[in-house]
C-alpha cells in the first residue's frame, strides 16, 4: 500500500492543476491561483513521501512531471489566456492564444529536466512552480480591484510571455532550496533570499509574490556572473 501513496499525492497536485483550469477559465483568479498553491505543496510531499517511504520508481517520477504540466504549465496559461481574452481590444483576442506558448515552453522544461543530471542540487532555467506562482499573483493583484486594465498593459503581459517562455528553457543557473546541512556555511544565499522574501509577503501579499519570483531570477543571475569570475 505505502508504494502507492507517493502516487496518490501527486495524482492530488494533477488534480489541483486541472481544477486550477476551471477557475481560470470562469475568470476567478483568485480561486485558480489557490489550486495551484495546493498543487505545489502536493507537489513538495510526494517527491518527500517517497524518499520518506523509500518507495521512488521510474513512474513517479513521469507522473510528476505529467502533472506539473498540468498545474504550473497549462493552468497559468489559461490565467493569462483569459485575462487577455478579457482585456485585449476584439480586434486583437486572438492574440490571447500565445498565452499558451507557455504551456508548451513549460512541457519542454520538465522533459528537460528528467533527463538532466546537473539539476540535482540545483536548476538550469526558471523552475516552472515559480513560473505558475509569478503569473497567478501578478494576475490575481492585476484584477482585485475591478477596474478595466489599459491595453499596454496586455501587450506588456505578451512580451512577458515570451521572456518567461526562454527563461523556463534557458541555461542559467538557478539555486534550489535544497539543503545538505542546516548550518549558514554553504546557506548564504538561501537563508538571505528567505529572510528578504518574508517581509514581502507580509506587507505586499500576492504582488509580493510576483516580485520575490523576479528578484529570485536577478539573485540567481548575479550569482552566476560572481561564479564565472
Amino acid at each position: 500500500m505505502k508504494k502507492h501513496i507517493p502516487n496518490l499525492i501527486t495524482c492530488s497536485n494533477l488534480i489541483s492543476g486541472a481544477v486550477a483550469c476551471i477557475f481560470a477559465l470562469r475568470q476567478q483568479y483568485d480561486w485558480a491561483m489557490s489550486f495551484i498553491i495546493l498543487g505545489a505543496v502536493f507537489d513538495f510531499f510526494d517527491g518527500f513521501a517517497a524518499r520518506l517511504l523509500h518507495v521512488s520508481s521510474p513512474v513517479g517520477k513521469e507522473l510528476d512531471s505529467l502533472a506539473d504540466v498540468i498545474t504550473f504549465g497549462l493552468a497559468p496559461s489559461m490565467m493569462i489566456y483569459a485575462f487577455l481574452l478579457q482585456h485585449l481590444p476584439k480586434q486583437y483576442s486572438v492574440a490571447a492564444y500565445i498565452a499558451f506558448v507557455m504551456a508548451a515552453a513549460s512541457a519542454l522544461r520538465l522533459a528537460k529536466f528528467n533527463l538532466d543530471e546537473r539539476q540535482s542540487m540545483g536548476f538550469i532555467g526558471l523552475p516552472t512552480p515559480a513560473n505558475a506562482l509569478f503569473w497567478s499573483a501578478l494576475l490575481v493583484h492585476l484584477s482585485s480591484d475591478g477596474t478595466e486594465v489599459a491595453t499596454w498593459v496586455s501587450l506588456l503581459i505578451l512580451v512577458g510571455v515570451f521572456f518567461l517562455s526562454w527563461m523556463l528553457l534557458c541555461e542559467l543557473p538557478m539555486f534550489a532550496f535544497k539543503f545538505k546541512s542546516f548550518g549558514w556555511k554553504g546557506n548564504e544565499l538561501r537563508y538571505t533570499f528567505i529572510l528578504v522574501s518574508i517581509p514581502l509577503l507580509l506587507f505586499m501579499g500576492f504582488q509580493g509574490i510576483s516580485i520575490i519570483v523576479l528578484l529570485y531570477i536577478l539573485v540567481s543571475f548575479i550569482a552566476f556572473l560572481q561564479s564565472r569570475r
